[in-house]
């Protein structure tokens, strides 16, 4: 099952709220094969060769792709023991018998564990799900569990990490200002949008963060986001941790002007 764009919203933030505080003692390692690379550990058991080549090409690849666009490339997270594991089931029969999750799910991750659970060709999961998990875990491992970072800016991070989420994201946005739908950040960050029932909300809270992610990169460079991520691994708030990160911004109001003339562009 081909998991359509605004289904996988709601799929992202449950699974960020509810799924990520596993046990490491649920990951069975017995009766499996397994596959390693340099910062991947491969989970499987009947699943094609070509898949678990695939699997391990993709990983490593967003891996790299991935720490460059957040200037995390001079930072070594993943090596021999601190590898990432990812565990292939045999079909999607298969991995929602043995995971217990619904027949929509094509995949998930427990982001402390940094373990993502799939089955071979789930719908979406080289384009979209591989990428946006692996960009929560490298994200909220560089930032630590600690942080006071408002969630809207993780799920930002992670749809930056799929090219296809931010097409057409600012025409969504000006249409969203002109109907006076718009967001600011405040409200953003207020929002608990894992209770939020309208999908056109939910759209549109992605869509935001994702483009304030691209504002803050294209803008002003990977170095002043690595600053920023810094201060917010030091537990700074997420104001403060914005304003001594870029210089020209006294508060969060400056940064939503300069955003949303950042979108009217």
């Amino acid at each position: 099952m081909r998991v359509k764009p605004a289904q996988y919203l709601f799929i992202s933030i449950f699974y960020f709220l509810i799924l990520n505080s596993a046990n490491l003692s649920a990951f069975d390692e017995k009766g499996w094969s397994v596959e390693k690379s340099a910062h991947f550990i491969v989970y499987y058991k009947k699943a094609q060769e070509k898949f678990i080549a695939q699997t391990i090409d993709g990983a490593e690849e967003y891996y790299k792709s991935i720490a460059n666009n957040l200037g995390f490339n001079r930072y070594e997270f993943w090596t021999w023991d601190k590898r990432a594991k990812i565990y292939i089931y045999n079909d999607a029969q298969d991995y929602q018998e043995k995971t217990g999750k619904p027949a929509w799910s094509g995949g998930h991750a427990y982001y402390h564990e940094k373990v993502i659970e799939t089955y071979p060709w789930a719908g979406g999961f080289f384009d979209s799900l591989l990428p946006h998990e692996l960009g929560h875990i490298i994200f909220r491992e560089f930032i630590g569990p600690q942080s006071n970072t408002p969630l809207w800016l993780d799920e930002g991070v992670a749809m930056y990490q799929e090219k296809s989420r931010r097409k057409d994201v600012k025409l969504k946005l000006l249409q969203a200002i002109e109907e006076k739908k718009f967001m600011s950040l405040e409200k953003l960050s207020q929002l608990n949008i894992g209770f939020v029932e309208d999908k056109s909300v939910v759209e549109l809270y992605y869509n935001e963060s994702v483009n304030v992610v691209e504002y803050l990169i294209n803008r002003f460079g990977r170095d002043n986001f690595v600053k920023l991520c810094k201060a917010l691994q030091e537990r700074k708030s997420f104001e403060q941790a914005v304003t001594e990160s870029y210089r020209v911004f006294k508060n969060l109001e400056e940064l939503n002007k300069n955003w949303l003339k950042y979108i009217k562009e």
